[in-house]
């Protein structure tokens, strides 16, 4: 159905443009349509990319843009690199004093974070532990009245008479 659309809107567009339309069905087949011909749209399409002269310009343009990219990305490794060795106390000794306490404060509201977290982690898991506590007491008094129960069931069984049954039998010996 789309194909029959899509052939209908190029055929529509044939007085205006050159068109050239290469299928291959799932099973192999070839399938072509053109307003003109075929392999006339595809020398037209090679000669068209051929002849540009811009295309060394534009792997040059290429070229630099991914040099640049790379020459940004080389820095800002260095950068972070640097960064970290100073959050780790080393290479501190290029540093002003205001990059100093720069770093200082970076690492006080990191490890306020970290605390913040930590404590945050701790009440979560207190909070569990007293759930839990509970639980247990729960479980522990269900089993304390069983085994009470247990034990006065086995109590009032020994309190009771106890009966003989004497049975006979009549057959040979």
């Amino acid at each position: 159905m789309l194909d029959r659309v899509l052939l209908t809107l190029l055929a529509s567009c044939s007085s205006i443009l050159k068109v050239a339309l290469i299928v291959f069905s799932s099973r192999g087949r070839l399938y072509e349509y053109a307003n003109n011909s075929v392999r006339a749209s595809i020398e037209r399409y090679k000669k068209a990319c051929s002849g540009t002269p811009n295309t060394g310009s534009i792997n040059e343009a290429n070229s630099q843009y991914y040099q640049q990219e790379s020459s940004k990305l080389r820095q800002q490794i260095t950068n972070l690199q640097n960064s970290n060795r100073n959050l780790m106390g080393e290479a501190l000794s290029t540093m002003s004093l205001r990059d100093l306490k720069q770093l200082e404060n970076r690492l006080e509201k990191g490890i306020n974070k970290i605390r913040s977290k930590k404590n945050e982690l701790l009440y979560a898991e207190i909070e569990y532990m007293q759930k839990r506590e509970m639980e247990l007491q729960n479980d522990n008094m269900y089993l304390r009245n069983k085994i009470a129960e247990t034990e006065r069931a086995q109590q009032t069984m020994n309190m009771l008479p106890a009966t003989v049954r004497i049975y006979t039998y009549s057959g040979p010996l």
